[in-house]
């Protein structure tokens, strides 16, 4: 047994001691960290899940949302969960991809670009995914995927020509590698802090979805939208594994019934906002446009080349992950 197992069961311990253990017949009362804004859909979503369990458990379970990086900030949420602090939460799972590199399945540029493809992607990835967090402490309960990435600047961008020196904002390796690529300064930046840093110079890019400029007023700041859509990142709910074992089956089942409902509708919204966003950036004087073709060119060979190292780090259960998808 690892010592963060050792903590986290004996913080869960102690955890299951202060609210009452489901098998002796008392409710639970669960906190529930989200990185992003109370306004931004993953969060509007896990508030309708925590609603949703306590409905199907007959308020066994009585999840509080605290969104925004409110409770923990989002690259402490993770180590909270597993080690009991708190027994759920949501982040972004790439974002643990320097921790266990198959993490980072959903951070391939180009590969699947689209919902659908994402959707057979998940799947492919899914039991494998899902095996790795069981080595964490943590199980999946849903996920959701983020509308496709692409590049906000503070200028007009034809190529890695007109982005050498630009700090830019990253939120994990594959992001921060995309920037020293186009040599770009990468720095990492939670996106509670995002427009902080936008209004101090801390970082004048990022590669994003149009949802974290739309919530994030970054037409404040920045003047132009490349559309890339490189890839549609995913965020995931996690509980603590020993806290999800103590739950009865019937209270497990109930959990993970909101859990697929919510992973339906959030991916769905996500879906329907995504032209949404772009929209409102233009509205508000963002150029909102696709990248040129020089540009698109030396993206799409960053990517090949990060496939690659992904695969290599990964491993066979990485390329047993590609294989499936490309099957389907």
């Amino acid at each position: 047994m690892t010592d963060l197992t050792k903590l986290a069961c004996a913080a869960v311990t102690g955890a299951l001691i202060a609210t009452g253990a489901i098998a002796d017949g008392h409710a639970q009362s669960w906190d529930m960290p989200m990185a992003y804004a109370a306004t931004n859909f993953h969060s509007e979503q896990g508030v309708i899940f925590a609603d949703k369990v306590r409905e199907y458990t007959d308020g066994a379970i009585d999840i509080t949302v605290h969104p925004g990086g409110s409770l923990f900030g989002g690259g402490d949420i993770k180590r909270a969960i597993q080690t009991g602090q708190v027994p759920i939460g949501e982040r972004f799972m790439s974002a643990h991809a320097n921790e266990a590199p198959l993490l980072g399945w959903d951070n391939l540029p180009f590969i699947a670009t689209s919902y659908d493809d994402n959707a057979k992607l998940w799947e492919a990835a899914r039991d494998t995914v899902n095996a790795q967090l069981a080595d964490l402490n943590l199980v999946a309960l849903y996920t959701c995927p983020w509308p496709g990435q692409g590049f906000y600047f503070a200028k007009e961008v034809a190529s890695s020509a007109d982005t050498q020196g630009v700090k830019f904002r990253s939120y994990n390796s594959a992001t921060a590698t995309f920037a020293e690529e186009l040599g770009m300064i990468p720095v990492q930046i939670e996106a509670a802090e995002l427009s902080q840093a936008l209004a101090t110079g801390v970082a004048s890019a990022f590669i994003s979805s149009g949802s974290t400029g739309y919530d994030r007023k970054v037409w404040e700041h920045l003047t132009h939208y490349y559309k890339v859509n490189a890839w549609l990142p995913r965020n995931y709910v996690m509980v603590n594994s020993q806290t999800w074992d103590g739950l009865d089956a019937d209270i497990q089942a109930a959990v993970q019934r909101a859990a697929d409902e919510t992973a339906a509708s959030c991916a769905a919204k996500s879906a329907e906002l995504a032209d949404f966003y772009f929209d409102e950036l233009a509205k508000n004087g963002m150029t909102v446009q696709d990248a040129g073709p020089e540009f698109l060119a030396e993206l799409e060979a960053i990517g090949a080349k990060m496939t690659a190292e992904w695969l290599e780090t990964a491993g066979p259960d990485g390329q047993a992950i590609l294989d499936a998808y490309n099957a389907n």
